[in-house]
């Protein structure tokens, strides 16, 4: 017969090692969550940029970005024994390394890793109303979220849009490329502040781009973005629903890392299939996931279920629908929805450490 535990009973001593361990990854990761903080302190006041420019000291770092010296030297040995600067003894200077500085000085490079932090912050502000979801079953939308949220996400997504989406992305869909070079039409659906849209646009200057999102704050920002970009006479954007999106006979839809957060993503891949024309694709980006759990128990499984616990499964139980599917979904449950939506043809076209990238074909 089973027993339950005493519950005034001890808790059972662990083995000394595994204790340590554990306590040491605590240790990490509560220094990494303190830490995030710093992170967007150093992107908001041009600190990572100044020091990428040349050593210094908190002095001279202070006086290049005009702020006090005090905190500037707690926020740079902060940094230091976080191992995102560099510091030498000897001279009392703080800099950075290649690595560091490719990752956390440019806002436009290939790499910016303080938007994930700006992302993460934000996300955490709405920690009350996530708890109060978890009792309710209720959900958070996207849209409730702190600004931080939006600005973070672009900032962040937009390098790895910029760098693979129409260089490898877009290619490895059969046909794709050449149809948008000719002045192919694109439905950019879940949009957010536009990137996609923007880059699609520079890289296709024939093609024509419809941007949509439900959120009308990130539309707004987005038409902003694209009159920046000298691409406003192409892209237009709409606030609408991945189920209602306007238009027909597109050569192109595109999601980019959002069928997973909808709570219909069933009438959303109907409305897609109805939207293509008889021959267009649908690109379809997800977060890189296997089918079970298990395999995503590695730190970026860790990253996408933390952000999906905030972001992501919230905003699919605030709407209607059926659906959670959560950043790690996977491959199976992608291709589900994709075939009970009346595609025929589904396949992994290619992949990065970050994401899975699906063609989809009426």
């Amino acid at each position: 017969m089973a027993t339950t535990a005493d519950p005034t009973s001890p808790p059972t001593v662990p083995d000394q090692e595994a204790l340590d361990a554990f306590l040491g990854r605590f240790v990490t990761d509560l220094g990494a969550t303190a830490a995030a903080a710093g992170v967007v302190i150093g992107h908001r006041l041009g600190l990572y940029r100044a020091l990428g420019e040349a050593p210094a000291t908190a002095e001279e770092l202070a006086g290049r970005t005009g702020n006090h010296p005090r905190p500037v030297a707690e926020w740079l040995n902060a940094q230091a024994a976080g191992g995102y600067v560099r510091y030498d003894p000897g001279s009392g200077t703080y800099r950075l390394d290649p690595a560091q500085a490719f990752c956390l000085t440019d806002p436009d490079g290939p790499v910016y890793l303080p938007a994930a932090f700006q992302l993460a912050l934000g996300a955490l502000r709405a920690e009350p109303r996530i708890t109060e979801a978890f009792r309710t079953g209720t959900g958070m939308g996207w849209h409730e979220h702190d600004e931080d949220v939006f600005l973070g996400c672009e900032a962040f997504f937009r390098p790895g849009y910029a760098a693979n989406l129409t260089t490898s992305w877009i290619p490895a869909l059969d046909g794709v490329q050449a149809r948008l070079g000719d002045g192919g039409r694109v439905a950019d659906v879940g949009c957010g502040l536009g990137a996609s849209s923007v880059i699609m646009a520079r890289a296709y200057p024939t093609a024509t781009i419809q941007g949509s999102d439900y959120h009308d704050g990130s539309i707004a920002l987005a038409r902003e973005r694209a009159a920046e970009a000298g691409v406003g006479d192409r892209v237009s954007f709409e606030v609408a629903s991945a189920q209602s999106f306007p238009g027909q006979g597109y050569d192109l839809v595109t999601t980019f890392d959002c069928l997973h957060d909808m709570g219909d993503p069933l009438s959303a891949a109907r409305h897609i299939r109805d939207a293509l024309s008889p021959d267009g694709a649908w690109l379809l980006v997800e977060p890189a996931a296997g089918n079970a759990p298990e395999e995503n128990h590695n730190p970026v499984g860790r990253l996408y279920y933390a952000f999906s616990t905030l972001l992501c499964v919230p905003n699919a139980l605030a709407q209607s629908g059926e659906y959670s599917l959560g950043a790690q979904a996977g491959e199976r449950a992608l291709g589900e929805v994709v075939r009970l939506a009346g595609f025929t043809r589904f396949r992994k076209a290619t992949s990065t450490p970050f994401n899975d990238v699906y063609e989809v074909r009426p």
